[in-house]
């Protein structure tokens, strides 16, 4: 293991062991073990085991929308064009030999369902992407991008579980076709019409929605 901080190497393991493993079938015992460390510096630097899981939670959702916002935004392309790089993108993710399905998918699984602290991390993460995914929607000429946002987010979030039960890579193929199919009907081939990469400051009428569930 890298000659990294205690913090680090604990996230580090937590995080390859709940996402492969599960949340619950993961104890304290085997993350110190494999981050090298003892149980009494975990406990030290995060309290619980609890909060390593949102900070783990924490620290993939930051990575994983670095990853894919970048993809989406990368190059002066079209808003249409960035918004057809979603499915390669997850096809992409899912053919990784780190797939283990959306960590905030599982996590709200594996816990209690009243437990609200899991639903606001995965709506939370839900929230930053729909936005910039609604921003797109909106650049490419759609009529009412909020809305749309959520029927692509559903189908992303459909290839995503389809993906994890199957472990077959080919389902982001299909989805991709449903996507360019959703797109065609609502928002135009916008030829030539580059848009930035900047976040512009919308309304997002339908993702304030998610924030409020999230409170």
């Amino acid at each position: 293991m890298p000659d990294t901080t205690p913090r680090e190497r604990l996230l580090g393991a937590a995080t390859e062991l709940f996402c492969r493993r599960g949340f619950h079938a993961v104890g304290v015992d085997a993350i110190v073990e494999a981050a090298g460390t003892a149980k009494t510096t975990l406990y030290k630097l995060f309290g619980s085991k609890e909060a390593l899981v949102e900070a783990v939670l924490d620290r993939e959702g930051r990575a994983w929308r670095d990853w894919f916002l970048g993809g989406l935004d990368a190059g002066d392309v079209t808003a249409r064009e960035r918004l057809e790089r979603i499915m390669p993108l997850l096809t992409e993710w899912f053919g990784g030999g780190r797939f283990y399905g959306c960590p905030f998918i599982n996590a709200v699984g594996e816990h209690d369902k009243d437990d609200d602290r899991m639903r606001k991390l995965a709506l939370d993460h839900k929230v930053a992407v729909l936005a910039r995914i609604e921003d797109l929607l909106s650049d490419a000429g759609a009529s009412d991008a909020g809305d749309l946002s959520h029927q692509v987010g559903l189908v992303m979030d459909g290839a995503i579980v389809a993906a994890l039960v199957t472990r077959r890579a080919e389902v982001g193929e299909a989805a991709g076709r449903a996507l360019t199919c959703l797109l065609d009907a609502h928002v135009g081939a916008q030829v030539g019409a580059h848009v930035g990469t900047q976040v512009g400051a919308r309304a997002h009428a339908p993702v304030r929605k998610l924030k409020r569930a999230a409170a």
